[in-house]
């Protein structure tokens, strides 16, 4: 059973195929885009350990030769020491401006090989091969692609859309627990923002997908994208409704840069517990209601997931360091941070009419509770 969402921006269109067995049949899928029979795959050492063998098996079924590059797994591989790797590899492969990159791997290799191939010769196309939760419902959908600086994350970039998504979701029974949960953070997101009916039907039925339901994950990969895609189409560049997808993400953005963007919080844990804050400031503004954000948190608790700060081991900065560290997001515009909050589930807005005192006043809660 494949399910297909077509991602509409005219000359830069593609479709992204969701459902099983996509590995195997690589090769048939991304021969139409190919001028001459070959790919260059950009992927990560665990990946590359589990899924590499079924990807090559599959191109090389279809008359496709393999060249693959492997990386560390983690996101400090979303760096210039690795990117410049990437790039110099894909000089020394003679990649052509007609051939496809291949990035195989969760958001951190999506992200930098999609990066690599926007640079290499001004532009090659190239195909998103997501193997995590997250980046199945999220990063590989949309084409920004990057690396992080010192300063922050995704701060070095460029929007280069992919010519073709296979979201195989066989490879999430690869996932660990914790990595599937990490995922499901970006999921939640969607229902919070724009579908309250899909939220709904996530707390009656995400436990079961958690637990290997095929036909439920299916439905939790396609409604994501078809959401995601829905937002691209209208807004590529991020200028208006596209940052709607940044619900709980200017708490992450700092909450990760507070914890050295390791293995103490994962991008999806930082977005729950974002989503969760988002919602409590939206209820302290008068936006929503106080049960908004309970019911936001109790979901994610049945999910046994990360929700609050106290949930993040180790020590924390205070609220004024924390602010400090949402300032340097991309969303800061005039001075002013932009939120993303909500004035009920579903009904996601983009604000900077956001008194600090309030931010500050809701972190302070939030880090009195791990003391």
């Amino acid at each position: 059973m494949t399910e297909t969402v077509h991602v509409g921006l005219g000359d830069r269109a593609y479709d992204i195929l969701i459902g099983t067995g996509l590995l195997t049949r690589s090769g048939e899928l991304i021969s139409p885009l190919l001028k001459r029979p070959h790919v260059a795959v950009i992927s990560d050492e665990n990946v590359a350990q589990l899924h590499l063998s079924t990807l090559r098996e599959g191109l090389e079924k279809a008359g496709i030769s393999v060249s693959a590059l492997t990386l560390p797994p983690g996101e400090t591989t979303k760096s210039w020491p690795h990117f410049e790797r990437a790039v110099e590899w894909l000089l020394s492969e003679k990649i052509e401006r007609n051939d496809v990159v291949i990035a195989f791997g969760g958001g951190v290799i999506g992200d930098l090989a999609g990066f690599a191939a926007a640079v290499m010769r001004r532009g090659v196309r190239f195909v998103q091969i997501p193997t995590s939760l997250l980046a199945q419902v999220d990063s590989s959908v949309g084409g920004k692609t990057g690396i992080n600086a010192p300063q922050g994350k995704n701060l070095i970039g460029a929007f280069h859309q992919p010519s073709l998504v296979l979201a195989d979701t066989d490879i999430l029974g690869t996932l660990t627990e914790r990595d599937y949960l990490a995922g499901y953070g970006e999921v939640v997101k969607y229902g919070l923002l724009g579908d309250s009916e899909f939220f709904q039907w996530l707390e009656e039925n995400a436990p079961n997908a958690a637990a290997g339901d095929m036909a439920a994950r299916i439905r939790i990969v396609k409604r994501s994208v078809e959401m995601k895609a829905d937002i691209v189409v209208r807004d590529e560049k991020e200028s208006g409704d596209r940052a709607l997808l940044n619900l709980g993400h200017t708490f992450c953005h700092a909450l990760e840069a507070a914890t050295g963007y390791s293995d103490r919080l994962l991008h999806g844990e930082g977005v729950a517990i974002g989503c969760g804050l988002a919602f409590e400031l939206s209820a302290r503004m008068g936006l929503c209601s106080q049960e908004d954000p309970s019911r936001v948190r109790a979901h994610l608790r049945d999910m046994k997931m990360k929700v609050d700060l106290s949930d993040i081991e180790g020590d924390l900065p205070d609220s004024d360091a924390l602010i400090e560290l949402m300032k340097q997001d991309k969303k800061m515009m005039g001075g002013k941070l932009h939120f993303v909050l909500a004035r009920g589930i579903g009904e996601a807005f983009v604000t900077a009419d956001v008194p600090p005192e309030v931010v500050k006043s809701v972190l302070e809660d939030a880090l009195s509770q791990r003391r």
